[in-house]
């Protein structure tokens, strides 16, 4: 069984509101992610401190173990949550995210303690995929007070994926535009009307 876990747990400080129900082409970010994804997925769940905003989108909410402690603890409330493993976390705020390029991430999974894109040297951590075997360390580091979520990555088993394979898997390049500011979702706004017309 798969989980996918979309992270809607984040302080949006720079949108000034709930990221993952800024609307894009009439529809809430996690929406645009959920729809894409699902099908990879057997059980499904957001991670929000604002469970009661979800309920329109009908599926199962979960909230941070400790909020406002940062995305490590987001990761290990998902991971911690999840009713499969592997475990496909996706940030909410990631509207084009490309199916091919997940499937090809849990593809990887086998054998792995997490699958993480990797671009231009630097990973991408809301795109990963985890086994629920990375809760200790990430539990350990949490109590410790980190907060980053690649912080522990040396301590377990981890398969990069970077630059040639991710443009194997997502040609477009489209699925790490995520939308942080007013003038990203305009431009999220213009992607959406031009994979409408194509």
């Amino acid at each position: 069984m798969v989980t996918l876990a979309i992270q809607a747990g984040g302080q949006s400080s720079r949108m000034g509101l709930d990221k993952g129900l800024v609307e894009l082409g009439g529809r809430p970010l996690v929406w645009h992610v959920l729809s894409r994804l699902a099908d990879l997925a057997d059980d499904h769940l957001i991670t929000t401190n604002a469970p009661e905003s979800y309920i329109p989108l009908g599926v199962r909410t979960v909230s941070d173990e400790a909020p406002g402690r940062g995305p490590l603890t987001g990761l290990a409330t998902a991971l911690s949550s999840a009713k499969g493993d592997p475990v496909l976390v996706v940030a909410c705020d990631l509207p084009f995210v490309e199916p091919a390029l997940a499937a090809g991430l849990l593809a990887r999974a086998e054998g792995q303690q997490a699958v993480v894109p990797f671009r231009n040297g630097q990973p991408e951590p809301m795109l990963a995929v985890y086994r629920r075997s990375c809760l200790p360390a990430i539990r350990r580091l949490v109590d410790e007070g980190e907060q980053r979520v690649s912080s522990f990555y040396r301590y377990i088993e981890l398969r990069r994926v970077d630059d040639p394979e991710l443009s194997e898997l997502d040609p477009a390049g489209r699925s790490f535009f995520n939308v942080n500011t007013p003038d990203d979702l305009a431009q999220a706004e213009r992607i959406l009307a031009e994979l409408s017309e194509s």
